[in-house]
């Protein structure tokens, strides 16, 4: 299934789009092992420690990144998400062309309205979401990144592989 912005790409972002969205699971090498720095991020961010839980997503961003042997991201974590009119940002992924240097993901630990923490499984899934993001460009190749039915695939897989979880039919 292609998104309606489909039809209006260039014929080269379509190409992207195609491979993207053909592409359902990120190969993490002895990912069973990652399960306990994922988990780390739950007390963390219970405790509502901004900074430890800035420390343990960087500590899971790196061991997947090492396992890939893809350029490393500086983790950014933040208070209160953004918002407006459509709506709060979750996360933000900035490639290191746009930084000029470390490619970065900034991930708010608080909801808007209400400054409440985000529930666990909700915080992992956008930070799992920035960083599909990030292997688009450096582990796929790809010149831009799309939301494709592809795309949610790998972002939920890897979700799932990362708490331990089997996959889904």
């Amino acid at each position: 299934m292609r998104f309606a912005y489909y039809d209006s790409l260039s014929s080269g972002s379509k190409k992207t789009y195609r491979k993207s969205d053909a592409l359902l699971r990120v190969e993490v090498p002895d990912i069973q092992a990652l399960l306990p720095l994922a988990r780390a991020i739950e007390p963390a961010l219970a405790a509502e420690d901004r900074r430890a839980v800035e420390r343990a997503c960087q500590a899971l961003v790196d061991a997947i990144n090492a396992r890939l042997q893809t350029p490393p991201v500086r983790m950014n974590v933040l208070e209160r998400r953004p918002s407006n009119s459509g709506g709060e940002l979750h996360g933000l992924y900035e490639p290191d062309e746009v930084t000029g240097g470390v490619a970065k993901i900034s991930i708010w630990m608080r909801t808007a309205r209400k400054e409440q923490v985000v529930k666990f499984r909700t915080f992992l899934r956008t930070v799992v979401h920035e960083l599909c993001h990030h292997f688009d460009y450096e582990l796929y190749g790809f010149a831009e990144t799309f939301h494709t039915q592809g795309f949610y695939t790998r972002e939920s897989t890897l979700m799932r592989e990362l708490l331990g979880e089997k996959p889904r039919e």
